[in-house]
């Protein structure tokens, strides 16, 4: 009896969680559909609201760029949250490791508004103007603590007798990281990479700090017209980019099963 009210006490606890978080996401979907130029009056089924946001030169230009950023600095990020991982994995022991685990680990539990203007300081001191590199670079610089926690997670728990029977068969160092480490840790990469490949995404706060003219990222695109009342058109735009970080996870899911099978 008991355990069946534990059951049913769960079954409830997770429905009402799940659609306090995916009922938004759900109507959202749905009013991107939505005829009426009235965001929450349903008016019929029609897909014209797509069809503007594609002749909507603004949204296109800050989608481009925002989609240009994230790419960039999620490959940035997997490469530098890589490296640092193993430095911190690996050399448990060198002089300045405690400094540099903060370093690495900082961007975590910092304010975005600390970073974004610290980083602003910083290109304004070094004459740097604030443009596309400018918000790739703040943006890798906060998502390269995230792909470290996941890589580390991965190496913490990698069975270092692997490397080491290679070595002994006789491959190098470079051989044996590239064929016997990396496939094996490849699924973390990958998931760090979708992780900053979505925080680029979603910023905001710090790509106000760090754009400039020409470079208005999507986010800073849409708190922009939200100020001016919510339309249709960023319904739709929502749905795109919802589908878009669908899809990335789907096929980070795969290729994530499929190493993991050969593993």
């Amino acid at each position: 009896m008991n355990v069946t009210r534990f059951n049913w006490f769960n079954a409830t606890s997770l429905t009402l969680a799940f659609s306090f978080l995916y009922l938004p996401i759900i109507l959202l979907v749905i009013y991107s559909f939505n005829a009426s130029k009235l965001v929450t009056v349903w008016g019929g089924f029609s897909t014209q609201w797509y069809v503007s946001l594609i002749h909507n030169e603004a949204f296109m230009k800050a989608a481009w760029v925002t989609l240009k950023v994230a790419l960039a600095s999620a490959t940035l990020a997997a490469v530098l949250g890589t490296l640092a991982a193993m430095v911190l994995v690996r050399a448990r022991r060198f002089p300045g490791r405690i400094l540099f685990s903060g370093m690495v680990y900082s961007p975590l539990v910092m304010p975005e508004v600390i970073t974004g203007l610290s980083l602003l300081l910083l290109f304004v001191a070094i004459g740097l103007d604030r443009g596309y590199w400018t918000i790739t670079i703040a943006h890798t610089t906060f998502a390269m603590c995230y792909v470290a926690v996941v890589v580390s997670s991965r190496l913490i728990s990698f069975d270092a007798s692997l490397e080491e029977a290679a070595l002994d068969l006789g491959a190098s160092k470079m051989a044996t990281f590239f064929q016997v480490t990396l496939p094996i840790i490849l699924p973390a990469i990958i998931a760090g990479w979708l992780l900053a490949f979505t925080l680029s995404l979603d910023d905001l706060v710090i790509a106000s700090f760090t754009s400039g003219p020409g470079s208005t990222t999507l986010p800073m695109k849409i708190y922009s017209q939200v100020r001016l009342g919510v339309s249709p058109e960023i319904n739709a735009l929502s749905t795109i980019l919802i589908l878009l970080v669908a899809v990335g996870v789907v096929l980070a899911s795969l290729v994530t099963k499929r190493q993991t099978g050969r593993g």
